[in-house]
């Protein structure tokens, strides 16, 4: 899971007085003394080191404002305009180039489609280029403190993380990432990263920020993880004729499970472009004026980041990918 802000971008111009004036909340010190208890008793580690360690991280107000203003609330034909464009469909397909060979690796272990690999790490850092300008224990420590609509969600990533650091001997005062925390070129928040990271360079460490096998071996296991199923569509677009029943649930912006046959749905007037199989349930999905029948390799990619138009954005961006790879 990411998220991205145009807010973000705006609040770093912030000038240091600014942030300076933005006084620190009374319950950010409260919540990380609680905090650090809890570490103390529940995972062992020492009070002072960790007292120290959280000390030093910053509250930073950017932060937040960047939170209550994601990418995934403007409509799809701005959200699409970010990130289906011909600089990361070329630099795509250049990635793919370079990495045939893990991306092969990759999917023969995990059935992954190459093109949602490469577009994940398209949208998500264009290919490692932006990394993230946030230290992840500022972000973390921001949000588990002073953000009271996702201060529990937030508490249990900086937990993560400090288990991440000591299980790969990361470096916490350096580390930077997103403003949510997210970390390295695939952009996994930290329980993501203890979670599906794997060494796939056999080298005794999860890299993902600087080990290409391992950040395309985690993107896919993540994927795989979360009922990717091998050679199935994605996607494909629909056409609505005529009225649909009011009780019939049409996604928009949030994602669900797929739950509906195609054949009944195309009883109801609902046509399709591109093969489905026909026992795999699928989503009917309203983006700004086009419909999509999504599948279960779409809600896979939603599990990423829950957003149908993140999962859209990957899947066009991977299509067109695809074309530009086969076509040199």
């Amino acid at each position: 899971m990411r998220w991205c802000s145009l807010a973000m971008l705006l609040a770093l111009s912030w000038p240091a007085s600014v942030l300076a004036a933005e006084a620190v909340p009374e319950e950010y010190a409260h919540g990380r003394a609680q905090f650090v208890t809890e570490m103390v008793e529940r995972h062992g580690y020492d009070r002072a080191a960790l007292s120290l360690l959280l000390e030093d991280a910053r509250y930073d107000p950017r932060i937040i404002a960047a939170m209550e203003r994601p990418f995934e609330g403007k409509p799809w034909a701005q959200y699409r305009a970010l990130f289906v464009t011909p600089e990361r469909i070329r630099a795509g397909v250049e990635y793919w180039t370079a990495q045939a060979p893990l991306l092969a690796r990759a999917h023969s272990e995990y059935g992954v489609a190459p093109e949602i690999v490469v577009a994940i790490l398209g949208v998500e850092t264009s290919y490692g280029a932006v990394l993230g300008r946030h230290r992840a224990i500022d972000a973390l420590t921001t949000l588990a403190f002073a953000y009271p609509p996702r201060a529990a969600f937030f508490r249990r990533e900086l937990e993560a993380l400090l288990r991440l650091a000591r299980e790969e001997s990361l470096d916490l005062k350096r580390i930077a990432g997103s403003y949510a925390g997210a970390l390295g070129q695939p952009q996994f928040i930290p329980s993501s990263y203890l979670a599906y990271a794997v060494d796939f360079d056999g080298d005794g460490d999860r890299d993902l920020w600087h080990s290409d096998a391992d950040i395309i071996g985690s993107v896919a296991h993540y994927l795989a993880r979360h009922d990717w199923r091998r050679d199935e569509p994605v996607a494909v677009q629909a056409r609505v004729k005529g009225e649909l029943p009011a009780e019939l649930p049409i996604a928009k912006k949030g994602p669900r499970r797929p739950g509906i046959s195609p054949e009944a749905l195309r009883r109801l007037g609902v046509e399709w472009r591109g093969a489905i199989p026909a026992q795999s349930p699928v989503t009917l999905m309203r983006l700004d004026d086009e419909h999509w029948l999504g599948l279960q390799n779409f809600f896979a990619i939603t599990r990423y980041n829950h957003s149908n138009l993140y999962a859209m954005a990957v899947f066009q961006l991977g299509e067109a990918i695809k074309t530009g790879f086969e076509d040199r």
